[in-house]
């Protein structure tokens, strides 16, 4: 009886705090996107619904990996255990995957900037792009 009780409130608590996380994401990395990616918001708000969606679908997954425990719990105690050590696993990851969003979402603000300040080249003499226009540097990245 005590497992189907700790699903429940495990299941609850975790998902709850997962959809908060996520809804917060979705709020405050907009600004940094529409800067990673300036004259297309568009494309920012696209990336940004796709960004949250994964954080969703591998924290969901994290999730509910612990729910195949087998075996019985014999107390209350043992029951608060197991759902405040599975809870303690799920804030952990949910953790790690907000600073690898955050991590992302830099990158690409760092890129974006970069990109504005970089100079425009203009064609060479004839209309045609000479090699001192063409961003070698750059052909990686």
């Amino acid at each position: 009886m005590y497992i189907v009780v700790c699903y429940a409130v495990y299941l609850a608590i975790s998902l709850a705090v997962t959809v908060w996380v996520a809804r917060s994401l979705h709020r405050n990395s907009r600004v940094f996107l529409v800067e990673a990616f300036p004259g297309n918001a568009e494309l920012a708000n696209s990336l940004n619904r796709l960004l949250v969606l994964a954080f969703c679908l591998v924290n969901i997954g994290f999730v509910t990996l612990p729910l195949r425990i087998t075996g019985s719990l014999n107390s209350v105690r043992e029951a608060t255990d197991l759902v405040c050590d599975n809870i303690g696993h799920v804030l952990l990851v949910l953790g790690l995957v907000h600073f690898l969003n955050l991590y992302v979402l830099s990158r690409f603000g760092r890129r974006g900037r970069e990109r504005q300040a970089q100079p425009r080249s203009r064609p060479a003499a004839g209309g045609a792009w000479g090699p001192e226009g063409a961003p070698i540097g750059k052909v990686l990245d």
